[in-house]
């Protein structure tokens, strides 16, 4: 499937967050954290914005030109952080601070990040839910998975649903063994993609 994809910058944010926030609003993880439907309307945009902002900062947000698709990419290098990950905290403080789950998904996802190899984490991808089931979201981070590929660079990602799982393993991406287990709420599946030749 041809997409014509560019690359986002920060007079893109609010359609990026608009994207995602559409393509997420339904979400099990979203519902998760927000699990007032109406609550989630008003805060949602926000804590998905700390992930756009994130992205546009620190690596790179592809936008399908038509405005239905998104993919935020961030590079992540060998070795343990060398100091605690304030984005968890950030998410709360902007979206939700009486919230504990706002920080806690990030927190128990940061837990089980592997380290021991630099790697390109696709932190999010969102299809406008008129347009799932499409293949947009196939082919929108297929093009970062080729660049993956060349380069022989890893890609990581936590998938936040069963079908979205399936998605990914058939990019290539495998299960890591170890779910991240939401207290009462969904599992999310963290999956590791090696380069591939002659993709």
């Amino acid at each position: 499937m041809g997409v014509r994809v560019r690359q986002a910058d920060g007079r893109d944010r609010d359609q990026v967050v608009e994207i995602m926030e559409a393509a997420f609003h339904h979400d099990p993880v979203s519902g998760w954290v927000f699990p007032d439907e109406e609550h989630r309307r008003a805060v949602h945009g926000k804590f998905l914005g700390v992930f756009a902002d994130v992205a546009l900062s620190e690596g790179r947000v592809d936008l399908l030109e038509d405005g239905t698709a998104v993919a935020l990419w961030v590079s992540v290098p060998a070795g343990a952080p060398e100091a605690e990950d304030d984005t968890p905290a950030l998410m709360r403080r902007t979206a939700d601070p009486d919230n504990e789950r706002a920080e806690l998904v990030g927190r128990l996802t940061g837990a089980v990040h592997p380290h021991d190899r630099a790697h390109a984490y696709l932190l999010m991808v969102g299809v406008h839910p008129e347009r799932q089931g499409e293949g947009i979201g196939e082919a929108l981070i297929g093009g970062a998975l080729e660049q993956c590929d060349r380069e022989g660079v890893p890609a990581y990602l936590e998938a936040s649903s069963e079908r979205s799982r399936g998605l990914y393993e058939r990019l290539g991406f495998t299960f890591t063994g170890r779910t991240v287990e939401l207290p009462d709420g969904p599992s999310m599946w963290p999956m590791w993609r090696e380069p591939q030749a002659g993709r």
